[in-house]
């Protein structure tokens, strides 16, 4: 299989997905467990990052700049109108080998993306080791958290939710 054969089959198949997570989170309150795939799909398509192999230790992505290579732990978490404002990401693997954290935020109903937000590992690394919260121990920031330390960086104007 061709990489555009290969990546035209992947966006079929996320097409036929995205429908019946949707369906399926509408249905029970629960998602599916493809949000953090779709994710990295969609970061790699509209930010133009190469993903990294499956399983590879610390990062998810690539973004390829003329400084270098910059290595990203991609997050992505359904996320709408009604949304919790408690809501975590999962949870953001410490002592990685990366350069900044990527937190996709896909519409819940439709797992399109609204917004995405980009914070540096090391910013992330410091925020995880402030004491007083079990959830940071675990690796996890709320939403709301992480967006004060990152930049919006997609999409470019002001939307919002």
């Amino acid at each position: 299989m061709t990489e555009s054969t290969q990546t035209r089959r992947v966006r079929e198949i996320l097409a036929a997905v995205k429908p019946l997570a949707a369906e399926y989170y509408q249905l029970t309150g629960k998602p599916l467990g493809v949000t953090g795939e779709v994710a990295e799909y969609v970061a790699a398509e509209l930010l133009s990052l190469e993903l990294a192999p499956p399983r590879t230790k610390g990062y998810d992505a690539i973004r390829h700049t003329p400084h270098g290579p910059v290595r990203v732990q991609i997050k992505g978490r359904a996320y709408g109108e009604k949304a919790n404002p408690s809501q975590r990401l999962g949870t953001i693997k410490r002592d990685a080998d990366c350069d900044t954290v990527l937190l996709v935020l896909l519409d819940n109903l439709t797992l399109e993306p609204r917004e995405m937000w980009e914070a540096p590992y090391s910013a992330v690394e410091d925020r995880l080791a402030v004491p007083g919260s079990k959830s940071r121990e675990r690796g996890a920031l709320g939403v709301s958290e992480f967006q004060k330390l990152a930049d919006r960086i997609w999409p470019a104007s002001d939307t919002g939710f």
